[in-house]
């Protein structure tokens, strides 16, 4: 037995539809961006992860980069698969020989079963022997340290690339659960529209993920307020690239109709929990995490909204993957776990 643990490897994999995450050994070993170049003359993959975001939207015509990814779940099969092998093949450059590879990976909780197949094949490609799907609520439920075997109410938030994940967790289960197709990338192109209808200037994704990060807001009356930012950009009308200075407050009106998409969910999950455990959640307040819950302003939004605590979690990017890894050491415990013969 202890030399086929010698040549066991471990891995529990957040795949998102921005950023992957590799735990291994309880060490983030993998946080790449989703995404793979794909050189089009031979069909084969030259770059994954920042590399292949160093290239996005600046390729020729014998270049291409491609997200697998699109709303939390595969989209592009082959791009997938190449994406999970050069991301594994990080870990160790060295070729894996007779290595049993076991993976636990994250799903959203509103994943159909024929795209829960998809991630399994994807597994199978790159030679696991064991794969194991966790929802991404319930990881990010463990990886902010909640005991989700116990008979109390946890409402968790979790805003992906993707998805907005939004469940009442208690006895090992998702009690309610709403999944929407409305989180950063939804966004990131609200960003890219207002841009365009406010100020006639084209930016691509990068610079509107940028602009996200820098000056977003979910709230014009932050208590602290980022310094505006210079863009660069393409005027729709002279063709001539020019620069524009944004303001938080602009960001805040841009992305009120998504946020709001969220707020209605939120309201929604809390309407259909049954009375005690909404007692519960009424006690410990609403749990935000995932990279949306860094928008500026959110979790008082959000709390103004449901008149409910709500807290972003420590490290909230990071959260689903320790949970993913927590569910990887104790697979044979938790019941949640979800295997091919289960499907």
């Amino acid at each position: 037995m202890a030399f086929f643990n010698f040549f066991t490897q471990e891995l529990a994999i957040d795949l998102g539809t921005a950023n992957t995450l590799i735990i291994q050994d309880d060490k983030v070993v993998v946080e790449e961006p989703s995404i793979v170049a794909i050189d089009l003359t031979t069909n084969e993959v030259i770059a994954v992860g920042k590399k292949a975001m160093q290239m996005h939207e600046k390729t020729h015509k014998n270049l291409k980069t491609v997200r697998p990814l699109k709303d939390g779940v595969i989209a592009d099969f082959q791009a997938a698969e190449a994406m999970i092998e050069g991301l594994i093949n990080m870990i160790n450059e060295k070729k894996r020989f007779f290595t049993h590879l076991k993976i636990v990976i994250c799903i959203p909780s509103g994943i159909t079963e024929v795209e829960k197949r998809a991630v399994f094949d994807s597994a199978d490609h790159v030679d696991a022997k064991e794969t194991y799907l966790i929802y991404e609520p319930m990881a990010a439920a463990l990886g902010i340290g909640l005991d989700v075997e116990a008979p109390d109410g946890n409402m968790v938030i979790d805003i992906g690339g993707g998805t907005t994940e939004i469940a009442v967790i208690a006895l090992s289960g998702i009690v309610t659960d709403q999944s929407i197709r409305t989180a950063g990338d939804e966004f990131t192109s609200d960003i890219i529209d207002f841009m365009k209808r406010d100020y006639n200037l084209l930016v691509g994704e990068r610079t509107a993920e940028q602009i996200k990060i820098k000056v977003g807001a979910a709230i014009e009356d932050l208590d602290e307020i980022p310094e505006p930012l210079a863009i660069n950009g393409r005027d729709m009308v002279t063709g001539i690239p020019r620069q524009v200075e944004i303001r938080h407050n602009e960001i805040a009106i841009a992305l009120d109709a998504s946020i709001k998409k969220i707020e209605e969910a939120v309201l929604k999950a809390l309407e259909d929990t049954p009375p005690e455990l909404a007692s519960d959640i009424f006690k410990r307040g609403i749990y935000l995490t995932g990279g949306g819950a860094l928008l500026r302003g959110l979790d008082k939004r959000l709390s103004r909204k449901t008149k409910l605590d709500v807290k972003i979690v420590d490290d909230p990017l990071k959260a689903v993957v320790r949970g993913t890894g927590l569910a990887l050491k104790n697979s044979n415990k938790y019941s949640f776990l979800v295997n091919r013969k289960s499907l």
